[in-house]
């Protein structure tokens, strides 16, 4: 996903927009967002902790976003916008920068395959190479990107943006300001089998699979459908890059769930919760709302709404703390002891 090419401002231009004070030149132009380490004469940076303040010292940065305690770092650049928080001035800047993608056109694409009985929007836009099934519906304003298949019955709501080589399997419900990356898949048949007669039978899926408002799915994440019921992701949830989400999982509203989080069949998650990055969390489970689950964690019990938890099994995170501290202190221990018990006890 790529924005169009960013304008330039002026930093007295960009101090305005973000409640800020310039220091240095004002009339300096700056086109483009980067790193400190990154950065040309051309583009705008920030500075927001101290830790950082070493890469500003060769920054070529044509002008630094930076905090009123950090304003006199020394750096190669002068020209400085002081505000209080750079980095969500940063963010509230990045818009003004880039303008994000627009729809190439409106209407079908001659090379799209779209079933009669579909009901496609007359301001919706289907690119080349789409198939839309029997019964599905495409609301106004929708963005069916390059090479997507939505199947029989499949709902994309208003404004959503399924961006390429999305699959919508039949039973799919996508509410509006959606954006689907590249590659998801949503809707597939869960894992689920039954071992008789010495094979594995497959148990038929023959649930839906609900996607909130305002949800993001990054690239090549996985969401599958219920056995009987839905999985449902609630509204404003954003999903990372390779995120499986297993069969009846329901994930609440306003979630952040990191890139390689799994979450196994029948989970029950909050409103609010955070999973970062690679945390796995067993079937049948509840994580209570507002919860922080850390990186790599393995969520085997349920966790109380609230608490941060890590480690694996996963647990309270001020005793997963405490058990890494226990174990770094084993290697000289076991040396202590070794010498003791090393020791002639008729000596």
């Amino acid at each position: 996903m790529s924005a169009a090419p960013p304008t330039a401002f002026r930093l007295a231009d960009v101090a305005r927009a973000v409640g800020g004070t310039v220091v240095g030149d004002g009339e300096a132009l700056v086109s483009g967002i980067a790193s400190l380490d990154r950065a040309t004469l051309a583009d705008l940076t920030f500075l927001a902790s101290s830790k950082y303040s070493a890469l500003l010292l060769d920054s070529k940065a044509g002008g630094v976003l930076v905090s009123p305690e950090l304003a006199d770092s020394p750096g190669r650049c002068r020209n400085r916008v002081v505000v209080q928080k750079p980095h969500e001035a940063m963010l509230a800047l990045l818009p003004r920068f880039y303008r994000m993608p627009s729809r190439p056109f409106v209407g079908v694409h001659p090379s799209a395959v779209v079933d009669p009985t579909a009901r496609v929007d007359a301001e919706s836009c289907i690119e080349a190479l789409c198939v839309v099934g029997a019964g599905a519906v495409v609301a106004k304003g929708a963005w069916i990107g390059p090479h997507c298949v939505l199947g029989a019955g499949v709902t994309v709501g208003a404004d959503s943006w399924l961006v390429s080589q999305v699959t919508l399997y039949p039973g799919t419900e996508v509410g509006a300001r959606v954006v689907l990356h590249a590659g998801v898949r949503i809707g597939s048949d869960g894992f689920g089998f039954v071992y008789t007669e010495g094979a594995h039978r497959k148990v038929p899926h023959v649930g839906r699979c609900l996607i909130g408002d305002d949800v993001e799915i990054g690239a090549n994440s996985t969401i599958d459908r219920g056995s009987i019921d839905a999985t449902e992701i609630g509204a404003g949830t954003k999903i990372d890059n390779l995120v499986h989400i297993g069969h009846n999982v329901r994930v609440g509203q306003l979630c952040l769930f990191a890139a390689g989080v799994a979450i196994a069949g029948s989970a029950r998650i909050g409103d609010g919760v955070m999973l970062a990055g690679q945390v796995g969390v067993a079937g049948h489970i509840t994580i209570g709302s507002r919860a922080i689950i850390t990186a790599q964690s393995g969520v085997l019990k349920s966790v109380p709404a609230g608490e941060t938890w890590g480690g694996f099994p996963s647990r309270a995170h001020r005793a997963t703390l405490q058990g890494y501290a226990a174990v770094n202190k084993l290697p000289d221990l076991i040396k202590r002891l070794e010498r003791l018990l090393s020791r002639d006890p008729t000596a």
